[in-house]
């Protein structure tokens, strides 16, 4: 099956989309579309696997803990974000909708490069 990661969300939301894509052991591939949500207040991520978001539509900031200042992302920015190191979003373009790619990979198995 042909699917689009531009394609409009499923249904209208006030809450962030996520869509898995991809699901294999010790990888998960995910579409996430954002209109506006932040993380609440105090919340980090800390998550047991590591990460690689590449921002393909729209914009964010994100907080990371260990850098000195909030990242502004547009498209074709990417990170990598290893197991349990925290971080969170501040902001995501309200305007339109800001559209992620996530890999999920089991720890260790990533890298940065």
């Amino acid at each position: 099956m042909i699917a689009n990661l531009f394609a409009a969300p499923p249904a209208d939301s006030a809450e962030e989309i996520i869509e898995v894509l991809l699901r294999r052991p010790g990888v998960r591939i995910e579409r996430i579309v954002s209109t506006g949500q932040a993380s609440p207040p105090g919340f980090w991520y800390d998550q047991d696997d590591d990460e690689w978001v590449l921002l393909l539509r729209g914009s964010a900031n994100l907080s990371v803990e260990g850098e000195a200042g909030v990242l502004v992302l547009g498209p074709g920015d990417h990170i990598y974000l290893a197991a349990h190191r925290r971080h969170r979003v501040e902001w995501t373009d309200g305007a339109g909708p800001t559209v992620w790619l996530a890999v999920h990979l089991a720890a260790g198995r990533g890298g940065e490069g």
